[in-house]
């Protein structure tokens, strides 16, 4: 998690006096109101709730002085209080209850990925559908690089007089097919022979690596294979596509535009900005969320969520020692952390999990 200010009397659950104990119950309270509201909570609204057996004077001095320790703020003097980054910071790491994805969400997660294991491209779509289906904020997927798919076989057929049918298979079986153009007319025998060529020599080495091993092969094999190896480098190119980089999946984000954060222009405009340079987009959650475990950026922690006072809960996919993605949810800072954070979490291990037993990524270095 991100580094927050060090709290000494709200510190941990086992040294608090009961004052801290009352504190954390008032910020808790005030936290979840404004979640559920979206509007500045009072004293009023918080003594309403009548478990804490305090006066609405006493409760408005709590919150006066959860405001000096940074963790509440008054947009306005006359208003009620919000909770800053802090606050939220404070209460994701240390007053959030039970942080785990419900039953419900871990049955319907695994029900519908189970359908799509064979198809990585759908299986990107899902779990983008379910981030934004299980938050209602926008659900973001950074796809792997498709250079890091691993081959297992690849068959090229002949289509007509210069274009060939390409199909090739993963090491964890999914399949594609694309039609490419050839450099000559090439016969069924060449086409042939060149698909158990780039098998033989390729199998079990990722798209990227395949695209390298082949230039190096046109140095060292013998002369006379130096037509059939430019045939074999033409046609692997076409079939396995340029080096492309990550790839972006976003969905809900006319989810968030009708919660009160999004009512004016201006913002939309920006939100609608936001997500027009996707490559930056990429850049800017690598930055942000390198590493292990969920991270949560707030506010004007980060330029992603600045302008917005958005939040982002992300995490990356794939193993410690092969990080093949991120994935991640975006939205107005007052989201239900007590539900996304577990989502993000759940999500990402299934995911990566999924990828790296499906060996579709696995990488040999």
């Amino acid at each position: 998690m991100l580094e927050i200010p060090f709290y000494p009397i709200m510190a941990t659950h086992s040294r608090r006096t009961p004052a801290a104990e009352r504190d954390c119950e008032i910020l808790r309270d005030v936290i979840h109101t404004f979640i559920s509201s979206g509007e500045p909570v009072s004293s009023r609204t918080v003594a309403k709730l009548e478990h804490h057996g305090l006066s609405s004077a006493s409760i408005r001095n709590v919150m006066a002085d959860l405001e000096d320790r940074g963790l509440l703020a008054q947009p306005h003097k006359s208003a009620g209080r919000v909770p800053t980054a802090s606050g939220y910071h404070f209460y994701i790491d240390s007053l959030m209850p039970g942080a785990e994805i419900s039953a419900l969400n871990r049955r319907l997660i695994e029900g519908e990925l189970q359908g799509v294991l064979s198809d990585v491209e759908k299986l990107m779509e899902v779990v983008t559908h379910l981030l934004t289906h299980l938050s209602n904020q926008i659900g973001i997927v950074v796809t792997p690089p498709v250079g890091e798919t691993v081959l297992k076989a690849i068959d090229f057929i002949k289509h007509s007089d210069r274009r060939a049918l390409c199909v090739m298979v993963s090491v964890g079986g999914l399949v594609d097919n694309r039609v490419i153009e050839t450099l000559h007319e090439m016969s069924r025998e060449e086409l042939v022979r060149i698909s158990n060529y780039l098998t033989e020599k390729c199998g079990g080495l990722t798209l990227r690596q395949i695209r390298d091993k082949l230039l190096g092969l046109m140095a060292e094999e013998r002369a006379e294979l130096d037509e059939m190896l430019a045939d074999a480098v033409d046609l692997a190119q076409q079939a396995l596509g340029a080096d492309d980089g990550p790839g972006l999946l976003i969905e809900g984000t006319e989810v968030v535009l009708g919660q009160p954060e999004l009512s004016d222009i201006p913002r939309v405009r920006r939100l609608v900005e936001t997500f027009t340079d996707k490559a930056d987009l990429v850049r800017m959650l690598n930055q942000l969320i390198a590493g292990q475990g969920v991270r949560v950026i707030i506010g004007e922690e980060s330029d992603l969520t600045s302008d917005l006072d958005f939040s982002l809960v992300a995490t990356t996919y794939g193993s410690r020692e092969h990080v093949l993605g991120s994935l991640g949810i975006f939205g107005p800072s007052r989201m239900d952390y007590q539900k996304v954070v577990p989502l993000v979490s759940f999500l990402g291990r299934t995911l990566g999990q999924t990828l790296l037993v499906s060996e579709d990524y696995v990488r040999e270095d």
